[in-house]
């Protein structure tokens, strides 16, 4: 496995494998891996010759009052979990050679980043989009592979990729959990312990969603307020939000008449948190 700084090395690589005929898989990452990472990286390996697992914080998603500056980094352990899981090349760039001095082309979308976590962070999806769009452009993988945590951006992955013709399939893996119910999450290390108790709150509400579904509610107001009810009796969790949106367009819906997704956003103390579960 190999560790590179900069786009031309990944090019030069990524090149030599085509010429051998191999496929390619690629996982960005914003680092500090973890089990959920780990799956996206086994997934890959599995599916393809050759895996490339980006390593970036990307500055551009990050508002100026979020963590951008204490986001946790350990490329150490990060490369050791890549090896660990097959990956192939890590490509872990600085800011500079991802943006120079005279960057200023941008990739934005509409209606999907609206609602959710685009509502409450309104410049968050454009930096995603256009990271990614870059890195797709740098590493040109047969496959991609993110998160079913992170829906809404695995939704408008989707829809960037389908509305600008890339050629690359986008793989959805599932949410991987703690042994109690935790979605991962590289934010998590932020949790003291007594927050770390009270994060439970968010697959615990999950779970009762879940169980309204099952037994045949299909009012999204029903279905939202009790799920509400539940995060409030945590005294440390401040809702930041909590919707059923249609799986396609991330636009609110009334009824779950049609494929469904129940997002939250939940503040465990300062750290934001967030969980899902989808209606099929």
């Amino acid at each position: 496995m190999k560790l590179v700084k900069t786009k031309q090395e990944v090019r030069d690589i990524v090149k030599e494998w085509r010429k051998q005929g191999l496929t390619v898989g690629f996982v960005p990452t914003m680092g500090y891996l973890h089990e959920g990472h780990a799956s996206l990286i086994d997934a890959s390996s599995k599916n393809n010759d050759r895996t490339v697992v980006s390593i970036f914080v990307n500055p551009m998603q990050f508002s100026p009052n979020e963590d951008l500056e204490s986001y946790p980094r350990d490329i150490v352990h990060d490369s050791k979990v890549c090896e660990e899981h097959g990956a192939d090349l890590i490509f872990n760039p600085e800011p500079e050679e991802m943006y120079n001095d005279m960057f200023c082309s941008y990739v934005d979308m509409d209606v999907l980043t609206k609602e959710l976590c685009g509502l409450s962070r309104p410049i968050h999806f454009r930096g995603v989009c256009t990271v990614v769009s870059k890195l797709f452009n740098i590493v040109k993988p047969d496959n991609a592979y993110f998160g079913q945590k992170d829906a809404q951006q695995l939704a408008v992955i989707k829809r960037m990729v389908e509305d600008l013709d890339m050629d690359i399939k986008i793989n959805g893996c599932p949410i991987v959990r703690e042994a109690d119910g935790l979605a991962k999450s590289s934010r998590n290390t932020y949790l003291s312990p007594e927050e770390r108790q009270a994060a439970l709150i968010l697959s615990k509400t999950i779970a009762v969603g879940r169980e309204l579904v099952k037994n045949g509610e299909k009012d999204a107001k029903k279905i939202v307020s009790q799920m509400i009810k539940n995060i409030e009796t945590e005294p440390l969790a401040r809702i930041d939000y909590v919707k059923i949106v249609d799986a396609l367009t991330m636009q609110q819906i009334d009824n779950l008449d049609r494929p469904a997704l129940c997002a939250m956003a939940v503040y465990i103390g300062k750290t934001r948190l967030i969980d899902n579960f989808e209606v099929v």
